[in-house]
């Protein structure tokens, strides 16, 4: 049987109340996916958060009735809570409260199926509930040394926080060693000179299906937050040019720091993209279009990605209606617009890919004597418009190739 949850948050600014705006639909999404029951809601509207107790002292007494008359399991708040606030709410609402990070931090347990991905989360977790263990008042701390002073040895709260603290080493290390693993494919795939391209975008905008998509690849795909953790990295080829296409886990507002370092090895595959498509979900209602849009340039200027060029790509116009799809044309001018789901706009979504690797292409005419053959074979898995020409001497090769490999080919040069 799910728990059911009831939901807090304190919010700046006047009520939007029938403007058609949910502030807290993104958190019952997030409850949804977790698999609990929504129970109720309650928002306070003040500048910031009580220091010490989240809510104000009038709402507070009002949230202990509520949670008297309702019997939810837990209380989930929209904010990242701080020890104090957590430990007080607790203790004065007599039931479990869990915030928002905790809340994203137990859909990625859920959702990480590799062993790398369930080492970062496990990290991640630990790290983020280290700060959050607490004892039982003074009686559990650790007493002053000498004779008659001496405490009775390590309490429970000092034993868990060391094994915490040597299971957080411990899984750094592994880590370590699996980014290093995936260093050196990384290095295989930029020394190969392909073009490298990644999904970057907001949680469940339809990533995963764009990438089975093109690449033919059976990546899982479900209408939920945070399907897919893992990069999943496929090629695909396009008028006889090969792309390398990655998948990358789904951004949110809000994303707690210790995922956002714990999944750096995950998030590192955005940084080695010559070209990031930007993929949004088009049937979003416009302003919350606008702030995922926003949310993601956020955490790739955090990650130092925003150098790097990107495309956006409005996913699932197959929801929209022409006078919709219309309105988004005029507002994002340079925006592919596509369905992942029926195809729609995929050709022209490659076009555009083409034809920002073509720009970084120089044209190039070499000679090789016969028996090179594997050196051409490189040609053709890189380079564009390849051409032979067989003579009586060697086969003259015709392409266009990256502006950085051309330089290996120059003692072949005509």
């Amino acid at each position: 049987m799910s728990e059911r949850a009831f939901l807090i948050a304190v919010l700046s600014g006047p009520s939007r109340e029938g403007e058609g705006n949910d502030p807290l639909s993104e958190l019952k999404e997030l409850l949804e996916t977790a698999g609990a029951q929504y129970a109720g809601e309650m928002i306070q509207r003040r500048d910031h958060p009580v220091a010490h107790t989240y809510l104000g002292k009038g709402k507070l007494a009002e949230l202990k009735q509520e949670i008297g008359r309702l019997k939810p399991d837990l209380v989930v708040v929209e904010d990242e809570l701080t020890p104090t606030q957590h430990r007080n709410l607790e203790d004065r609402l007599g039931v479990r409260v869990i915030d928002r990070a905790a809340l994203i931090l137990d859909i990625f347990a859920q959702h990480a199926h590799t062993a790398d991905g369930k080492l970062q989360v496990e990290l991640a977790m630990l790290e983020f509930n280290l700060t959050r263990m607490r004892g039982k008042g003074i009686e559990l701390s650790r007493l002053g040394g000498g004779i008659g002073t001496r405490g009775p040895g390590e309490t429970k709260l000092e034993v868990d926080q060391r094994v915490a603290h040597k299971r957080i080493t411990n899984l750094k290390q592994r880590l370590k060693a699996v980014s290093s693993s995936r260093e050196v494919m990384r290095r295989s795939r930029l020394a190969s000179r392909l073009p490298l391209v990644a999904l970057a975008g907001y949680t469940n905008t339809g990533k995963s299906t764009l990438l089975n998509a093109l690449t033919a690849a059976n990546t899982a795909v479900n209408d939920r937050l945070f399907e897919t953790l893992d990069p999943t990295t496929r090629a695909y080829e396009f008028e006889n040019q090969t792309f390398m296409l990655t998948d990358t886990v789904g951004f949110i507002r809000k994303l707690p720091h210790q995922l956002v370092e714990a999944f750096h090895s995950t998030l590192e595959e955005t940084l080695t993209a010559h070209l990031i498509l930007h993929v949004a979900d088009a049937s979003m209602p416009d302003d919350e279009l606008e702030a995922t849009v926003k949310a993601v340039e956020s955490v790739l200027e955090e990650i130092e990605a925003l150098s790097i060029p990107r495309l956006l790509v409005l996913n699932k116009i197959d929801l929209l209606d022409s006078d919709q799809e219309a309105y988004l044309r005029r507002t994002y001018p340079e925006a592919i617009f596509v369905s992942a789901r029926n195809g729609d706009g995929l050709r022209e979504l490659q076009v555009r890919v083409k034809k920002f690797f073509d720009a970084r292409l120089v044209s190039v005419e070499l000679f090789f004597p016969y028996g090179d053959g594997r050196t051409i074979g490189d040609i053709y898995r890189v380079g564009a418009h390849v051409d032979l020409e067989n003579t009586p001497e060697g086969v003259i090769v015709r392409a266009r190739l990256p502006r950085e490999y051309a330089g290996r080919f120059a003692r072949f040069r005509r």
